[in-house]
């Protein structure tokens, strides 16, 4: 029986190969998460939590050939009374984006509603590893994901760049190291 890994980049590989690519920056992530979401895995819905105009513009910008599917759940995944949370987000990963082409709106868009999601952000994405999601950020987000010098768990991360940003320093310890709470915001993601 073939691994979960394996199959998953088969799969990936197909789709790629079925659907053809403009040989875009993190095409890949994006197969695997319309994968993930089409399965129903993670948080994201059929549209990754983009309105359709914003899904199609986007299937058109990394595939030749992907027909956009209609009657896909397609909500945002934020709770009542989180908008203004998902806006701070938005605006903390528009600015700090690496494309300054449409591209990267989506990408924080896409990121925005899967940090709504109650586990990883790498499986709320429905991506296959907490690797892929740092290429996306690295890819995406250049200059934010630069900032995680030390390799904080990345929904940990962004929720404190925005408490940074306020002012809001719920963390009692003087830093990190010293921290009880460290295995929580450092520790392995499985």
């Amino acid at each position: 029986m073939k691994s979960p890994k394996i199959r998953f980049n088969q799969s990936r590989r197909r789709f790629l190969a079925r659907h053809g690519v403009h040989g875009r920056e993190n095409v890949e992530l994006i197969v695997s998460m319309l994968l993930s979401a089409r399965a129903k895995e993670g948080v994201l819905s059929g549209w990754m939590g983009l309105p359709a105009g914003d899904f199609a513009a986007l299937t058109r910008y990394y595939f030749r050939r992907l027909p956009v599917q209609g009657g896909i759940r397609r909500g945002a995944p934020y709770p009542d009374g989180r908008m203004p949370e998902w806006d701070d987000l938005y605006r903390l990963l528009v600015n700090n984006r690496g494309p300054k082409d449409r591209s990267g709106r989506w990408l924080a868009r896409i990121v925005c509603n899967a940090c709504m999601g109650q586990n990883h952000l790498w499986q709320d994405l429905g991506l296959w590893s907490r690797g892929e999601l740092t290429r996306l950020m690295y890819g995406a987000f250049p200059a934010l994901a630069r900032r995680n010098v030390h390799d904080m768990k990345w929904k940990k991360f962004l929720y404190k760049q925005l408490c940074q940003m306020e002012g809001v320093y719920i963390c009692r310890a003087p830093s990190c190291d010293v921290c009880v709470d460290y295995p929580v915001c450092f520790g392995p993601e499985q």
